[in-house]
């Protein structure tokens, strides 16, 4: 008995230290997770995650966690999602080595930067979504080793290289669209059963299932040392006949080549020999004087045929200004970029005006009286904060639209260019009132005075401007100017669905509908933009990742910090903070989900014009100044200067 009785002391001696030492374990790594997410807070830098990321109940097994974003499960970490918060940083490949139970990881609609993860210790994650970030360089090879992987979102990034050959079983959602990636698609069971949409975007990435063929050498599954049918040295005579004639053909071609080059260079050679001021855009100008000879021009302003005058720019108010295509074409002309309709040209014209020549593309199909219907409906649209259509020219090749140059830019430079340097002039709360105020009243007088489609071709609803975004918010001296407005019915319905801001809209995303309610949204994003200082996902230009500043918003103000969403450079005006909050809560009803919870237009304008202007030291600069500062606009983004 006391034998026993000694034996059963000592086994529970040694179940209470194993005991003890199994807390010790799971406290050690529950230690290690915490610091693996406390250095995750670190490298994105956001403070919010820095003020909330403080307790331990994340790992209390009883207790609901109180760290935002994160879910524990049985005292781990399991889930990780940050999502539309406007993080920053670059995180290291080591970052969440330690987090080994982690099943669920999201980082999407953030501007985080640098190179992928390394996810080796992470064998668990089943779902990962960086989607709308700005990860570079090469996709994670740890990733196809994930055995439980059943999502992987890596959309809307700047990934490099080539895509790793995944065939886990398990992956049912795959999309690495809108990147950079090259080569070919690996010729995986997995890969291959994914339609040609989770590959679009990367014009260098060839081979099933995306519709860009790979090249004989990227492709090439012959042999050298394959047999050669025994026939081949019967045809060898013949072969030699095909490959003398084909030769000939060839040298015939050059020489022809050789001379049309000769007579086009000297045309060009007299054209130019004048001096040239900036940069020429030649090429643009050689493409119209080429489709203008192909459709039988002449190179002076004059002839009759088609609908309308070959060779000359119409003016839509019937007054010449001075000028006509062909000072176009010899105009000293400056690249502004490409658009989302076309690329546009600063055309300095001799003697004459300033003006922004837009060459327009990914039309539908319009006859010349069909497109100046179009055009003339457009000019007859007239309000001081509308950009007026100047002159058009219409060819079967071409179609350009002529405009006044903003001389100051856009709306979006001036919140968001030159950022953290000296020489910017702080965007204060008076001017940027003044923006929105003269966006409502352009937006009420085109939702009370719709443009009319002539066309007959199509029976689709167009908001009465469909392309609402802080760069086509035109600065001009002390004038705010809404520009490409109602440019819907003239672009094939494939390209303006996938450019247009209106179809990003969540009543067309879910229902494939339109309406003026869709402007109001957009109108609630610019507004959004305008008192956080962030850029909108929605309307982000080419190459620049945006925050879904609707989702953003309506959660800080669920979750009570406010005082975070205003741009610092508004939030110190403490006088203002009240008009502040007034126009955050028209922007938050404009950008409801359900259109017919959104007010109308005319009672935005209304409402917004009744906001008390609060002036004080910090808002005492010059108002013109504040809105055009001309430093913002002589160092913004080419492609994003005049609003197009």
């Amino acid at each position: 008995m006391g034998c026993s009785l000694h034996f059963f002391i000592h086994l529970l001696v040694i179940s209470l230290l194993a005991l003890r030492g199994l807390v010790f374990a799971q406290n050690g790594i529950q230690e290690a997770e915490r610091e693996a997410l406390l250095a995750l807070a670190d490298e994105l830098n956001n403070s919010f995650l820095h003020n909330n990321w403080t307790s331990l109940n994340c790992y209390n097994i009883v207790m609901t966690p109180y760290w935002y974003g994160v879910k524990c499960t049985n005292g781990r970490v399991a889930e990780v999602v940050l999502e539309n918060m406007g993080l920053t940083g670059k995180i290291r490949p080591d970052t969440l080595f330690n987090l080994t139970e982690l099943s669920v990881l999201s980082l999407k609609n953030n501007s985080i930067s640098g190179n992928m993860m390394d996810f080796s210790q992470n064998q668990k994650l089943t779902q990962i979504d960086m989607s709308s970030n700005m990860f570079d360089g090469l996709i994670s090879n740890s990733l196809p080793g994930l055995a439980f992987l059943e999502s992987l979102q890596l959309q809307d990034n700047m990934l490099a290289g080539s895509i790793p050959a995944f065939n886990q079983s398990s992956l049912k959602e795959f999309n690495v669209s809108n990147n950079g990636l090259t080569g070919a698609i690996p010729n995986t069971k997995v890969l291959q059963s994914f339609n040609s949409s989770s590959f679009s975007g990367n014009p260098q990435l060839c081979g099933s299932p995306s519709y860009n063929p790979c090249s004989p050498s990227n492709n090439d599954t012959s042999s050298d040392n394959s047999p050669k049918p025994s026939g081949v040295s019967r045809f060898a005579p013949i072969l030699l006949v095909i490959d003398v004639v084909g030769f000939i053909v060839v040298v015939f071609l050059f020489m022809i080549y050789c001379r049309k080059s000769k007579q086009l260079s000297n045309a060009m050679n007299m054209r130019s020999s004048r001096p040239v001021e900036g940069v020429r855009a030649e090429k643009a100008v050689q493409d119209i004087e080429v489709s203008q000879r192909s459709e039988g021009y002449v190179e002076s302003e004059g002839g009759e045929g088609g609908g309308g005058e070959r060779g000359k720019l119409t003016f839509m108010d019937g007054v010449e200004r001075g000028f006509g295509l062909h000072d176009l074409l010899k105009a000293s002309a400056e690249g502004l970029g490409k658009g989302n309709f076309g690329n546009c040209y600063k055309a300095m014209v001799d003697d004459g005006p300033a003006v922004v020549v837009k060459r327009l593309r990914d039309l539908r199909p319009l006859s010349h009286s069909e497109f100046a219907k179009q055009l003339q409906a457009l000019a007859d649209l007239k309000h001081p904060n509308l950009l007026p259509l100047l002159a058009y020219y219409y060819s079967k090749e071409e179609k350009l639209l002529v405009h006044k140059l903003a001389s100051n830019g856009n709306v979006y430079n001036r919140i968001h260019g030159g950022r953290g340097t000296r020489g910017r002039v702080p965007f204060r709360w008076t001017a940027r009132l003044s923006v929105a105020r003269a966006v409502a009243r352009a937006m009420d007088y085109l939702h009370l005075n719709p443009p009319k489609s002539t066309t007959t071709t199509t029976t689709t609803i167009f908001p009465p401007h469909g392309n609402l975004k802080s760069s086509n918010v035109l600065l001009d001296n002390d004038l705010v100017l809404v520009s490409d407005y109602s440019l819907a019915s003239l672009i094939s319905l494939p390209i303006a669905a996938q450019r247009m801001v209106s179809y990003k809209s969540p009543e067309f995303q879910n229902y494939k509908r339109l309406s003026k309610k869709s402007d109001v949204w957009s109108f609630g994003c610019l507004l959004l933009e305008l008192l956080t200082g962030r850029v909108s996902a929605h309307s982000s230009p080419p190459g620049v990742n945006g925050v879904d500043l609707c989702g953003w918003v309506h959660r800080a103000v669920r979750e009570e910090w406010t005082a975070e969403i205003f741009d610092v450079e508004i939030a110190v005006q403490r006088s203002a903070t009240h008009s502040m909050l007034r126009l955050l809560q028209i922007a938050i009803r404009c950008c409801e989900k359900a259109p017919e919870k959104r007010p109308d237009m005319a009672e935005v304008a209304r409402e917004i014009e009744n906001i008390k202007v609060v002036v004080d030291s910090e808002d005492s600069e010059d108002l013109s100044q504040s809105i055009t500062d001309d430093s913002m606009s002589m160092s913004a983004t080419p492609s994003i200067m005049n609003g197009h």
